[in-house]
């Protein structure tokens, strides 16, 4: 934006903001920063100010150390991850691959942090600060960073909404979505993630969906009085995809008119929701439709659906195992594709059946805590983003169920064993036929994740390991008995692929916490 636009909006907008909402909510919001621009534009995080300048610039060498001694002082693991978020949205501001990734993945290593004995609690969490504070400083973000205090200029008269967030958005113009979200960002943050989700669901990219959905969940780790700063990231993600998009002279996504004319069609904005649920022979239908026909296709049937009286969460669902056959039905890398972190074969990092699993995941969860209007928008979209992939893959699931044939006298240790030696053979057949039988003999799928979880620690997994462990984990318990362990089976599968490239940091890691 050029300087004088600059002087005139700071002219318009100077103290509004702060004055319209009062000085103590600001400040509750993380609004202090939202106001006419100082000499001095930089964010600064209060109390916590001093952790996030550490994860930004500490020698990457002696960060590790520095984060266990602050963690030995009393740092507990909530506010160590939670200044790492902040050091990576102020240094990225959701426009560096790596960066967003690692972003991502630093609330799914807080979770698993929680399910491992004491001693190894860090382990997750320095893996992923160790990723971060290397990423910013070999960028140089952490001396140009993206996240800037902002101008907010409220115009007479008129009052931004998700539409003209939408507008700014398909306009490419940084600036003027900003302005619009600083305000936005004045009421709570709830009614502000609602704004976002108009340009959210303007275009079904795995990165922007997720972002979204995992810069929400980090609000329960920092505090909403960082939502502007951690939302920010997700609106000039969608801006940053646009100007891509128009430089690269692309089309611009069908769902954009598509949603709203579903919506109009079924009523689905003033309609409500329903609660049935579905059969499995229903659920399947439903499932198999997503799978396997056009995105038009599958987001009409979910709008159908819905209008049915079909409850959302039997949707989610459908979208859920929709996801799960991409995985299952996965050829596996090309050989002209692949690389030593991702051979021929493989299927973590970014494949078609993780980003599909990772998508479904965020577009229900961003359904559960958005208003009326965004959930069902949110299932619509997800169907549309779920469906019309099959052409990446085969037209059945990997033979586990034949190999599993020559476990079925093994005990459900010896099938433990089986599983943790497939995955460290890469054998992904194997291991998925483990899981596949350990679910025929009952076992508790507690086993499977305590025997899966190290290696999710352990492995760099092009970075998706963490996010993707913390998708299946969810999305088991959301399942219905019958069908969840199918989940399980694809972490499995994606175990096995990953294993074999060992995160950095990790063997430096392990010795500072005494751990073998």
């Amino acid at each position: 934006m050029k300087r004088e636009r600059r002087e005139f909006l700071a002219d318009v907008g100077k103290g509004m903001l702060v004055a319209t909402v009062g000085t103590s909510l600001a400040t509750e919001l993380g609004l202090e920063q939202v106001c006419a621009r100082e000499e001095n534009d930089r964010l600064e995080f209060g109390d916590i100010g001093p952790l996030v300048d550490m994860m930004e610039n500490t020698p990457i060498a002696k960060l590790q150390a520095a984060v266990v001694e602050k963690h030995t002082a009393g740092a507990d693991l909530k506010t160590l991850t939670a200044a790492a978020a902040l050091a990576n949205a102020r240094a990225f501001g959701g426009q560096d691959y790596d960066g967003y990734h690692t972003f991502m993945a630093l609330g799914p290593a807080l979770e698993m942090a929680r399910e491992l004995p004491a001693q190894q609690k860090l382990l997750p969490l320095l893996k992923v600060f160790y990723r971060n504070t290397n990423r910013i400083q070999t960028t140089g973000t952490n001396e140009k960073e993206v996240l800037r205090r902002i101008e907010a200029a409220q115009r007479s008269g008129v009052k931004p909404d998700g539409n003209m967030l939408q507008q700014a958005t398909r306009g490419a113009d940084f600036d003027h979505a900003e302005e619009l979200f600083a305000v936005l960002a004045s009421a709570t943050p709830n009614e502000a993630y609602n704004h976002l989700q108009f340009a959210i669901q303007d275009e079904v990219d795995v990165h922007r969906t997720v972002l979204a959905w995992r810069s929400w969940m980090m609000l329960d780790v920092t505090g909403k009085q960082h939502a502007h700063t951690l939302l920010r990231q997700s609106l000039r993600y969608c801006v940053d995809a646009e100007q891509r998009r128009i430089k690269n002279n692309s089309s611009a996504s069908a769902i954009r008119d598509l949603l709203p004319k579903l919506l109009t069609e079924f009523g689905l904005e003033g309609r409500t929701l329903g609660s049935q649920e579905l059969s499995d022979a229903a659920l399947n239908e439903l499932t198999q439709v997503i799978f396997s026909e056009d995105r038009a296709q599958a987001a009409r049937a979910v709008a159908e659906a819905l209008a049915d009286g079909v409850a959302a969460d039997a949707i989610g669902e459908a979208l859920s195992l929709a996801a799960n056959r991409l995985l299952l039905h996965d050829p596996g890398m090309l050989a002209k594709y692949a690389s030593p972190a991702k051979p021929t074969g493989s299927v973590h990092g970014a494949s078609v059946g993780v980003h599909a699993m990772d998508s479904a995941n965020a577009w229900r969860n961003i359904a559960k805590v958005s208003n009326h209007r965004n959930q069902v928008a949110s299932l619509i979209v997800g169907a549309f983003h779920t469906a019309g992939q099959t052409r990446n893959v085969g037209p059945n699931p990997i033979g586990y169920a034949a190999q599993a044939e020559q476990l079925r006298s093994t005990d459900s240790t010896a099938l433990i064993a089986e599983l943790t030696g497939a995955v460290r053979s890469g054998s992904q057949l194997r291991a998925c036929a483990a899981v596949y039988e350990l679910h025929r003999k009952q076992a508790p799928a507690e086993s499977v994740f305590t025997a899966l979880l190290p290696f999710a620690v352990s492995e760099d997994g092009a970075l998706h390991a963490e996010k993707f462990y913390r998708t299946v984990r969810e999305e088991f318990v959301k399942t219905r008995p019958s069908l969840r362990w199918n989940h399980l089976i694809a972490l499995a599968r994606v175990t096995a692929s990953e294993f074999g490239n060992p995160a950095p940091g990790q063997e430096e890691a392990r010795k500072l916490l005494g751990i073998a």
